[in-house]
């Protein structure tokens, strides 16, 4: 067997462990984080061990028939004990620590357990796919293959309740995730439920090794990319929304954009437009230079005009946060036309007072934008004196 679906899901574990790479380097005293990356990359590694090719190649270079076994199934239990203490920081509660501890011994004690009984077992006949069914009846070495699926098996089931059970109280991207998982342990429970069946089977003198050799690698496999897709998801699932909530601001600024489109054009305000960037870095280049623009015209801005236009608005509305921005377009408006024209050489001296004390925060630049984008807006217009620009005409 070339050994190809445990390659792709140790693969698949590994590129997930690669993710979570960045977040244990910055915040390596994490125990949930360190624990998450355990399960990862020991997980990975017991699909590569198990795989019939690195099996040959370990028994080779160890010189023991089937010295690969114990070494695997050592790699599973230390998965097993890495998923336990997961658990636990899942939990939580006052003791944690000791808890995880007892788990990490109990499992140190089933590899010992299985180091062993291999030790005192007798397997000189090299078996790449189907040593528990090809030992299961052999001194020692069916003590060690039913110690790891116990262990293997325990394990699997306390993480599908717990996921499961928590994924109840739970919303959003965490819940997908914890469901995700808790679906994937189920299907590592079916490798060993597979393979105990075979094993079983074998002590009652039948031949359902294809249970062990078919049927526990698929439902392995399953279980590895659901795993890691569970673990991913939460991770994923904010930048995700926060990516869309980027493109949905960066859209609805798009009528103050253009509103100072020929300001910015002009006296070169606008920095160059960033390619293949993300949404949020879109969204800060379209942000700065609106807030370039602003600045240049704050020395156009009236006083005068936003006071009506907010109180006018704030009448007709009953918003205050709709009459400021109405206020604000209004503004913008008439400094934009003021500043382009050619007749004046100058911002205005001796002018009705300053209205940018600090730069505006994205969300009034949004809302700004939106009382731009409106055909008419009657609070604006109302309290304009005829002969100024309102925000509508923009």
């Amino acid at each position: 067997m070339s050994g190809l679906l445990n390659y792709v899901s140790c693969g698949v574990l590994w590129l997930g462990l690669l993710v979570k790479a960045p977040d244990l380097l910055r915040h390596g005293r994490d125990p949930y984080l360190r624990a998450i990356c355990a399960v990862l990359g020991l997980a990975g590694l017991c699909f590569f061990l198990g795989a019939p090719p690195t099996v040959g190649a370990v028994n080779r270079l160890g010189g023991v028939p089937n010295l690969a076994a114990p070494v695997t199934y050592a790699a599973i239990t230390g998965y097993c004990a890495a998923s336990q203490v997961l658990i636990v920081h899942w939990r939580g509660g006052p003791r944690v620590r000791r808890t995880a501890h007892r788990w990490m011994l109990a499992y140190a004690v089933v590899v010992l357990g299985i180091a062993v009984t291999f030790a005192l077992g007798d397997a000189p006949v090299e078996r790449r796919t189907d040593l528990d069914t090809y030992y299961a009846t052999t001194p020692f070495m069916a003590q060690m293959i039913v110690l790891y699926l116990l262990a293997h098996l325990t394990t699997t089931t306390v993480t599908t309740v717990s996921a499961l059970r928590w994924a109840r109280g739970v919303r959003g991207g965490l819940r997908a995730g914890l469901v995700l998982l808790g679906t994937g342990a189920l299907c590592g429970a079916g490798y060993s439920v597979a393979k105990l069946i075979a094993v079983g089977a074998r002590w009652s003198g039948r031949d359902w090794s294809s249970l062990g050799t078919t049927v526990s690698p698929a439902a392995a496999g399953l279980g590895a990319l659901l795993t890691v897709v569970g673990v991913l998801v939460p991770l994923v699932t904010p930048w995700a929304a926060e990516g869309r909530r980027a493109r949905r601001t960066y859209a609805r600024l798009g009528p103050l954009e253009r509103a100072l489109d020929d300001l910015l054009t002009r006296r070169t305000l606008r920095l160059p437009r960033p390619r293949f960037a993300s949404p949020t870095t879109r969204l800060m280049w379209r942000q700065t230079s609106i807030h370039n623009a602003l600045g240049h015209l704050d020395a156009y801005f009236d006083r005068e005009l936003y006071d009506r236009t907010r109180a006018g608005a704030l009448a007709a509305t009953e918003d205050p946060e709709r009459a400021e921005a109405a206020a604000w377009a209004a503004v913008i408006t008439a400094a934009v036309r003021q500043e382009a024209d050619a007749g004046r050489p100058g911002p205005p001296l001796g002018g009705t007072g300053r209205l940018l004390d600090g730069v505006p925060e994205p969300a009034l630049l949004v809302r700004i934008a939106d009382a731009l984008a409106a055909a008419v807006p009657p609070p604006a217009a109302t309290a304009v004196p005829s002969g100024r620009t309102t925000a509508g005409t923009a």
